[in-house]
């Protein structure tokens, strides 16, 4: 496994839309641990192929709740909605506030090219989207509320916290 370049917001390649995986070659299979790899390297939760300078339809998640790799996903419902903080490995330091869907069916291939569906709420949601979005060369910074706000990892760690304490709270109501 190695490292791989995070692609920046103002690389081309984040603009592109990726090609569909047919056959999941070693060569794929080395791409997607390395995808987790720089993903935990950089405390992300996430990353899609694009931002690795792949132009291929492989996302890696990993929300806290185990890694999940998803191939050629498509989000097949979508409801609800939440508002909150969202950043991107590809624009370090940076958030800013987007509304997405609170809840996600998504169907996908794994890393066997077998399908199955995964189902996402809150955090997991939002990677799903974000994550998705990417394939298709977008950012979220192109559906950000507001101007992007500088943050450190501190502050990360602090919206997080707020993060989940607006979510317990919106649970008792």
């Amino acid at each position: 496994m190695a490292l791989r370049e995070v692609r920046m917001q103002g690389d081309p390649i984040l603009t592109k839309t990726c090609r569909e995986v047919k056959v999941l070659t070693p060569r794929l299979q080395t791409l997607i641990d390395d995808m987790f790899e720089t993903m935990y390297e950089e405390n992300g939760v996430g990353l899609a192929g694009p931002q690795v300078g792949v132009l291929r339809r492989i996302v890696v998640i990993d929300v806290g709740e185990g890694p999940v790799t998803l191939i050629n996903p498509k989000i097949v419902l979508e409801d609800g909605s939440q508002t909150g903080s969202e950043g991107c490995l590809s624009l370090p330091g940076k958030v800013a506030t987007v509304t997405r869907p609170n809840h996600v069916i998504v169907s996908a291939l794994d890393r066997n090219m077998e399908e199955f569906s995964i189902e996402g709420t809150e955090l997991l949601a939002r990677a799903l989207c974000h994550e998705i979005d990417h394939l298709d060369g977008h950012m979220y910074t192109e559906i950000a509320e507001g101007p992007l706000m500088d943050v450190t990892f501190d502050d990360e760690e602090e919206l997080m916290e707020n993060q989940d304490a607006f979510d317990e709270t919106l649970g008792e109501i």
